[in-house]
């Protein structure tokens, strides 16, 4: 027994020691990556960092914490850890090649949560649809188009098209295209035009408002109409302005001309 015993106390000093050594560097580490996740979750939220972004960072702070703890107690065995390093390199590698479509759209989705080309509530237009930003997660947009349809659009392809914020600022400017017949009076034609825009209390007096002759056409003499509004009076007043410009057109004997064509038919004496 007491040969045994003798044999057996110098490993347990040895390795006694090291796995309370390994016990105590996961512990700690333990901790360690909680305190980091929770110092990384203050400053994201004081810097009004979106929350998806700030879950992740708080979780891969927490994750890359852990992983040195782990690998630290290991080495307290004498494991050599350059291995575990270099084939979780080798596997990231792989795993990034396989997932690099994934990974572009995360990218990106990074990005979007942080330079916010665009917010929750945006009417934008990029990536060839157009609708109303409803969620922003980190691999996709989802819009919802005027028709109610939903539509997921991958942030790579967002991110990396032309994007139009409808919502970005709190005017816009109604463009409109008038045309009149030359047979028309130019001067009455814009008086009435003048009247309308300056008689609908929605269209900003700052900046104002445009009616100049743009073009004599091949059928009509168009003029452009061009008034400011706030950004959620845009399309009703739009709409509202070319009903009563045909009524008081009309009221007014004004022709608004479309486009025609004149045939001339030549006969053939040889065909006669």
């Amino acid at each position: 027994m007491e040969s045994v015993l003798e044999q057996i106390i110098p490993y347990v000093a040895t390795y006694g020691l090291k796995v309370i050594g390994a016990v105590l560097i996961l512990i700690l580490g333990r901790f360690a990556a909680g305190f980091a996740r929770r110092i990384v979750r203050r400053l994201l939220s004081r810097a009004q960092v979106d929350n998806s972004i700030i879950s992740f960072a708080c979780s891969l702070s927490y994750a890359m914490v852990l992983t040195f703890a782990v690998l630290a107690s290991l080495a307290k065995f004498g494991v050599e850890t350059t291995s575990f390093v270099a084939v979780m390199g080798a596997a990231g590698f792989a795993i990034g090649f396989a997932l690099q479509g994934s990974l572009a759209n995360f990218a990106a989705g990074i990005l979007v949560l942080v330079l916010k080309p665009y917010r929750v509530g945006d009417t934008v237009e990029g990536a060839g649809v157009k609708g109303s930003v409803k969620k922003i997660t980190l691999f996709n947009t989802v819009l919802h188009t005027g028709d109610n349809v939903r539509i997921l659009v991958p942030n790579g392809k967002m991110y990396g098209d032309v994007i139009k914020n409808y919502s970005s600022n709190p005017t816009r400017r109604i463009d409109l295209v008038i045309g009149i017949g030359y047979d028309s009076s130019i001067k009455k034609a814009r008086d009435i035009l003048d009247k309308i825009i300056s008689g609908e209390e929605r269209i900003l007096s700052d900046p104002a408002p445009s009616i100049a002759v743009a073009e004599l056409a091949d059928s009509s003499v168009n003029f452009v109409v061009r008034p400011w509004v706030k950004r959620e009076d845009h399309w009703a007043v739009r709409c509202e302005l070319l009903e009563t410009i045909k009524e008081k057109f009309d009221k007014a004997g004004i022709e608004i001309p479309f486009p025609q064509q004149t045939v001339h038919i030549v006969r053939s004496d040889a065909a006669e």
